[in-house]
């Protein structure tokens, strides 16, 4: 392992930072979106900054790689970004990427009625005796979305949109199958806003997972689910140019199992998990907040399988092709129940299975005329059992002949996702379940949920609000926190 040189400049204590030579304004622990966003922030304050990353490539959950076959490049976590395109700190740089937004956003087939899909129109999307009522939930949000996810994505504080944000309480606060079951009586828009919720990693009968479906909702409907030309790792790779242009140095392969190993620094922002913060930090922390710490719950696991493929999936219904992102899993009852076994600890006898297909809108993803698709069920945390089996037979049923496409496969369960990105913990790539107990309240209840107990030292991973996906905001908000806003 190669160390950073010295010991970490901030610590418990009253020594002044006059007192020590230091080498840089700020290090930032992890190159994830956070942690990409946290240093973009330093360093746009005249800061300088070093971000340091434990694997040869930066990224964290947006890195590409050939995961099956050369020349087939896969998205090792994420592919398809709604938050990343909707995200106020994204929005407000010059990145050079290229966004790709497949024709519908999502479509969610059921083996015995019409697909439904989310289009990008409300209109189309729900056109039966749902239409009034799903038009009358989502039009508002959808006419206010910019407003709206500047407040969503943020610690808690009084909002600037407050009548917005006030009406998105009341309808994202309740369960996701009470307000599905409240607001529509078709099958069909019950199951796609059950699809939208099941995101949430949480059971559909637990308050706040409407808030989930609500926005991949709106912003299915105001922006899209795109997807990145070439891969997620060019997001990563434009976030980590706009840093170097700032002057921010960068440090690659470069594990931190401790404390000591950090250079001087007034200031260190780990964009880490809560366990891998303890196993860092050690005794630097008061017993009190080391145990807040240790008590903070993670949620279920995911196991994901990346395909190499002949020829596209062959769905069905065709017009799932059109979709970057098909959900499999059935009615809301169906949903709900695979969802509450996995909280239960239990393997679901049939599983929610999200699939996304890039190289049907991005053949630069793969060899001419090939694919490339992936897809995720969730599982408990830790879970051992190989889903293999289950999520290629849910396609099948949708895809009759999907077998015979594969050319080659990559799995991924919890623990080797875990083992890729120890911010994976058990396989939870939300960073921590986001119920309403650790929605905003991640990873302890502080005033700043970014501080530390020591000085100087702050947590700027999707452990703390807003959560999880690509957005960046935690590492900005936590940035700001850091230098005083």
């Amino acid at each position: 392992m190669i160390s950073v040189a010295l010991w970490l400049i901030v610590q418990q204590g009253q020594k002044q930072h006059g007192s020590r030579v230091t080498k840089y304004d700020a290090v930032v622990v992890g190159s994830g979106p956070n942690g990409l966003s946290a240093a973009i922030t330093l360093a746009e304050k005249g800061q300088s900054v070093l971000l340091i990353e434990a694997k040869k490539t930066i990224g964290g959950g947006m890195r590409s790689a050939e995961l099956t076959i050369p020349g087939f490049v896969h998205d090792v976590c994420s592919t398809i970004h709604p938050l990343a395109l909707a995200s106020p700190f994204f929005n407000k740089l010059d990145l050079k990427v290229k966004w790709i937004e497949p024709p519908v956003p999502l479509a969610h087939p059921f083996l015995n009625q019409n697909t439904a899909f989310l289009k990008r129109s409300i209109e189309e999307t729900v056109t039966g005796q749902d239409a009034r009522a799903y038009q009358k939930l989502m039009k508002p949000f959808v006419n206010q979305w910019k407003g709206l996810i500047s407040d969503i994505l943020a610690p808690l504080h009084f909002p600037r949109h407050p009548i917005a944000m006030a009406r998105f309480g009341f309808y994202g606060l309740p369960s996701a199958e009470w307000l599905a079951r409240l607001l529509f009586k078709e099958e069909a828009t019950r199951s796609l806003f059950a699809g939208l919720a099941a995101h949430a990693n949480l059971p559909l009968n637990k308050l706040v997972t409407s808030a989930f479906g609500l926005v991949l909702g709106f912003l299915g409907h105001g922006v899209g689910w795109p997807l990145v030309e070439g891969g997620t790792q060019n997001l990563a790779n434009a976030l980590l140019d706009h840093f170097k242009n700032l002057g921010g140095k960068v440090a690659t392969d470069m594990p931190i199992d401790h404390f000591q190993q950090l250079p001087p620094a007034k200031t260190v922002l780990f964009d880490v998990s809560p366990k891998t913060l303890l196993n860092i930090m050690g005794d630097q922390f008061p017993s009190g907040y080391r145990k807040r710490l240790e008590r903070f719950n993670y949620g279920p696991g995911v196991f994901k399988i990346d395909w190499a493929l002949s020829s596209p999936i062959p769905w069905k219904d065709p017009l799932c092709s059109q979709a970057g992102t098909v959900h499999l899993g059935g009615t809301l009852n169906e949903i709900a129940a695979s969802e509450r076994e996995v909280s239960e600890g239990k393997i679901p006898k049939k599983s929610f299975i999200i699939v996304t297909q890039p190289t049907l809108f991005d053949p630069t993803r793969a060899p001419k005329e090939k694919q490339i698709a992936w897809a995720y069920c969730h599982v408990p945390n830790g879970s051992t059992v190989d889903m293999t089996s289950q999520i290629e037979g849910q396609i099948e049923e949708m895809a009759p002949g999907f077998k015979d496409c594969i050319l080659a496969k990559h799995t991924f369960s919890p623990a080797q996702l875990e083992q890729y990105n120890a911010n994976y913990v058990g396989g939870d790539i939300n960073g921590g379940m986001e119920d309403i107990f650790q929605l905003f309240t991640r990873p302890v209840a502080r005033l700043d949920p970014y501080s530390t107990p020591v000085k100087g030292v702050y947590l700027c991973s999707s452990s703390t609000p807003p959560g999880g996906g690509v957005h960046g905001m935690c590492g900005y908000h936590a940035a700001l926190s850091s230098s005083g806003r």
